[in-house]
C-alpha cells in the first residue's frame, strides 16, 4: 500500500515545527533553510500552507536528470535524490513545476522530500494535524489522476 503526505491546510498555524523537524532529520540542524517542507505564507489571506514534493506519477525531476540521480524507492514511491550520483546541474529543480526540488549550496546538491523513508518526520512533529502520512487512496489521488486524464487534451511526445 502507497502512502502520502496529506496537508490540510486550514489546520495550519505557521508554527514550523515541520521545517525545524525535517531540517534536522535531513542535515543534523534546526534551520528552516535547509528544510524539504516549506510554509508558504500568504501574507494578504492571513493564512499559511506547508508544501513539499507530492511524488507525482509524472516525476518531471526523475524523467529530466542526465545522470539518473533521482531513483523510486520501491517501498515508498518517493523519488529519492542519490547523492552519489547528482552532480548539482540543478536541472531537475526546473522539471519541476512546483517548486519542491531545491539546490543545497552547502553540498553543491539538490535535496527534495524522501518521505523519510516512510516515517516523514513532518508529518509526526505537526502538532495540530495539518500534516499527516495516511494511505494514498484516502487523499484522493487517484481520483485527480483519473479527472487529469479524462480533462488532458494537451498532445505528449512519444518517447
Amino acid at each position: 500500500m502507497l502512502r502520502s503526505l496529506h496537508i490540510i491546510p486550514d489546520k495550519c498555524t505557521g508554527c514550523l515545527q515541520c521545517e525545524m523537524a525535517c531540517s534536522f532529520e535531513h542535515e543534523g540542524v534546526f534551520n528552516i533553510a535547509k528544510s524539504r517542507i516549506k510554509v508558504f505564507d500568504f501574507h494578504h489571506a492571513g493564512r499559511k500552507v506547508p508544501y513539499t514534493c507530492t511524488q507525482c506519477a509524472e516525476a518531471w525531476c526523475l524523467h529530466a536528470c542526465p545522470v539518473e540521480a533521482i531513483k523510486m524507492d520501491a517501498a515508498t514511491g518517493a523519488k529519492v535524490v542519490v547523492d552519489s550520483i547528482c552532480v548539482g546541474c540543478k536541472v531537475c529543480t526546473i522539471a519541476c513545476p512546483f517548486g519542491t526540488v531545491n539546490y543545497n549550496a552547502d553540498t553543491g546538491k539538490v535535496i527534495k522530500c524522501d518521505l523519510c523513508g516512510g516515517k516523514p518526520a513532518c508529518a509526526e512533529a505537526c502538532p495540530t494535524g495539518a500534516i499527516t502520512y495516511i494511505d494514498a487512496n484516502w487523499t484522493g489521488l487517484e481520483r485527480m489522476r483519473t479527472w487529469a486524464a479524462r480533462t488532458d487534451t494537451q498532445p505528449r511526445a512519444s518517447a
